[in-house]
């Protein structure tokens, strides 16, 4: 199935028209509109928290690595 066409979106654009009428279709894109801003913005957040939270680990992994190396020239 391939993405809609310009007629099947037409005909989708009418029957919301029929469900809703003309007086309530600019409240409800304006609802959706702001439904969308708001998951983007929550996507936007969530990806900035696994960015910094796999950068936190590879930080965190690569501290005892530093540790380990300057405890073994002590050593010596």
């Amino acid at each position: 199935m391939g993405p809609l066409g310009y007629p099947e979106m037409v005909v989708i654009f009418l029957i919301i028209l029929l469900l809703f009428g003309a007086k309530k279709l600019p409240q409800l894109a304006r609802g959706l509109g702001k439904s969308m801003g708001e998951f983007k913005k929550a996507k936007e957040e969530f990806e900035h928290e696994i960015t910094r939270g796999e950068d936190e680990v590879t930080t965190s992994s690569s501290k005892p690595k530093e540790s380990t190396a300057r405890s073994e020239e002590s050593e010596s």
